[in-house]
């Protein structure tokens, strides 16, 4: 557990670590990039670099928060990786069913696999799951989070590498919006986050907008027609 400087969350949890590209989203993926960082720092947890592991160990630890909290679920991982066992996320879920007093966030990429398990889980009102599209090559990833049972559905369109023009918004609660930082960030169009803030609206969605990103993100600032989106679902 940490604490977290991402705009939308409170801290993380990572009960697994490791990953595998898959789409263009994933070209400079921070996970990665962070891993190498922990694994030359000698912490125990990052030994196998990027190597998909699972930690049991770390179960434990939602029920020691002393107050509520705002958590991201794997944000060095994606809970619904292939070489993620289908009785280990629900034993993560049985955590997150087990402490409502929480609320987790859970992203993937890997939007048919999630589908695929979504009845054998339980999706408690704190569970909230989502879905990464950064282009609209990805964008039938929101189709498959559409279909399950969760309770409370959401968008990471980050990083926003492309447009997104008639995102299918139904039963959809939430949008998170951010373009690419690093060395060399792939530029996000002003217009495709006009274009997404508008479609948000008219349907009635939360809309958040979490950076402009580049080179400098802080430099460059989250400021949208000259104010913070920061809307939340609940």
């Amino acid at each position: 557990m940490a604490n977290s400087s991402i705009e939308w969350t409170e801290l993380t949890w990572n009960p697994t670590t490791g990953c595998t590209k898959i789409s263009a989203g994933c070209k400079f993926c921070y996970a990665e990039v962070m891993t190498r960082r922990l694994q030359g720092m000698g912490q125990e947890k990052y030994k196998d670099g990027f190597k998909v592991r699972t930690h049991p160990d770390t179960l434990t630890i939602p029920y020691t928060w002393s107050s509520s909290k705002v958590v991201f679920v794997n944000s060095m991982s994606d809970l619904f990786h292939e070489d993620v066992s289908l009785s280990f996320i629900k034993e993560v879920f049985h955590v997150m069913n087990d402490n409502p007093q929480h609320v987790f966030q859970v992203l993937t990429k890997r939007a048919e696999r999630l589908l695929e398990v979504h009845k054998e889980l339980k999706w408690t009102h704190n569970i909230w799951m989502g879905v990464s599209v950064e282009n609209d090559k990805v964008v039938d990833r929101i189709n498959f989070l559409r279909r399950t049972r969760a309770k409370v559905k959401f968008l990471s369109l980050e990083p926003l590498i492309g447009a997104l023009p008639n995102l299918p918004l139904k039963k959809i609660d939430w949008v998170i919006v951010g373009g690419e930082s690093g060395h060399k960030p792939r530029p996000m169009n002003p217009e495709w986050v006009l274009d997404i803030q508008e479609q948000c609206a008219n349907a009635g969605v939360a809309f958040f907008f979490k950076q402009w990103g580049g080179r400098n993100k802080k430099a460059a600032g989250r400021l949208l027609n000259g104010r913070t989106y920061d809307e939340m679902p609940l």
